[in-house]
């Protein structure tokens, strides 16, 4: 599914080298959750961009649902784009669209017929538990509902992958537990979730995979991890 093969990523700005990852090794099967933890600059973000096809490596060989990332060339990123939801901390969501026209902007943008739209975008919504909230514009929905509906919106291809990226850093206690129950709900499915995350007391529940990132290195990869950095 995700096969990251001896990775470095490194960046120049002018007479400046900056290493980002160094020699990564790590491979997501089909149906896994797996969390990405480490402080700022310890490499997550690098990790989801290179998986999204925004970055490609300095070194090694990135696969992603059989799609060589080394070789991919811009015109085949919406292909790549189509396995995978992204959500993000800021949510990201259009603020003159209501939930419903959030959702199926996503539809849209892939070309997906009018009828299809109407289908599936209520039962997206549905999924994440907003079917009442599909005609509210974000500035009327609460943090958690404003996530629910990126959800939606990333789950809403069929993506065989889900990355989430610090996506409970703007929400309370109560709805950093239900978003993550949500990303539970949607790795029983048979998504593959990614979670990049600072929580500790989330990476301690889960009791899931865990990667450790620092300064650029994997310095942990455990079947059952806890976040002891």
């Amino acid at each position: 599914m995700i096969n990251f093969q001896s990775v470095s990523k490194i960046y120049k700005v002018n007479s400046h080298v900056s290493t980002a990852l160094e020699d990564i090794n790590f491979n997501i099967s089909p149906g896994e959750f797996v969390s990405l933890v480490g402080r700022s600059g310890a490499g997550k973000s690098t990790v989801i961009k290179l998986i999204i096809g925004e970055e490609k490596p300095t070194k090694g060989r990135i696969i992603v649902s059989s799609h060589d990332i080394n070789k991919l060339k811009q015109s085949n990123l919406p292909h790549l784009r189509r396995h995978i939801g992204v959500i993000f901390q800021d949510f990201r969501l259009l603020v003159n669209k209501t939930a419903y026209e959030n959702v199926a902007f996503a539809l849209e943008a892939a070309g997906r017929p009018q009828i299809e739209i109407e289908e599936f975008v209520p039962q997206a919504l549905e999924m994440v538990g907003l079917s009442d909230k599909m005609h509210n514009f974000p500035s009327e929905l609460s943090g958690g509902e404003k996530q629910r509906v990126a959800i939606a919106r990333a789950m809403i291809n069929h993506p065989d992958i889900l990355i989430a990226d610090e996506p409970t850093g703007n929400l309370d206690p109560f709805n950093t537990a239900e978003i993550i129950k949500l990303l539970l709900k949607i790795n029983e499915l048979g998504t593959v979730v990614i979670l990049a995350t600072h929580n500790k007391e989330i990476i301690d529940e889960l009791n899931k995979r865990v990667i450790s990132l620092e300064k650029g290195k994997i310095i942990k990869d455990e079947e059952r991890g806890k976040y002891d950095l």
